[in-house]
């Protein structure tokens, strides 16, 4: 009879554990092994630090609510993928990074927002 029991808690204990990841809300243009930030480890060196979005959504301790992916207050979470990592930039450099700070400026007032980085190597542009 225990182990019906142990059967049965152990299959809704699974059950309820994908459900409860909060990489299951994701929008389908993000993955879990996406690189949220990435820097170098020590100056020199080539190896970088990378933050994937699973490990920043353990980091701001989000979940599921009704299909959204929120955070502990229950603000949604909105990824805004940066811009500005060129090794030549565009003629109109400055009026692409003023816009993308006034997107993420209207954006945070409503979301809580994770700046996915546009250099997920983590290495400068020469």
């Amino acid at each position: 009879m225990l182990a019906i029991i142990a059967v049965i808690a152990s299959f809704f204990m699974g059950a309820l554990g994908p459900a409860q990841d909060p990489c299951n809300c994701l929008p389908k243009n993000i993955k879990r092994t996406d690189v949220v930030s990435a820097e170098i480890s020590r100056p020199g060196r080539t190896l970088a630090k990378r933050v994937t979005v699973e490990q920043k959504l353990k980091e701001l301790k989000a979940r599921c609510r009704k299909g959204k992916l929120v955070d502990p207050a229950g603000k949604q979470i909105y990824f805004y993928q940066m811009q500005g990592c060129w090794g030549n930039p565009p003629d109109d450099y400055q009026e692409i990074l003023k816009r993308q700070a006034s997107d993420l400026e209207k954006l945070k007032l409503r979301y809580r927002v994770i700046e996915m980085t546009c250099n997920p190597d983590g290495i400068q542009p020469s």
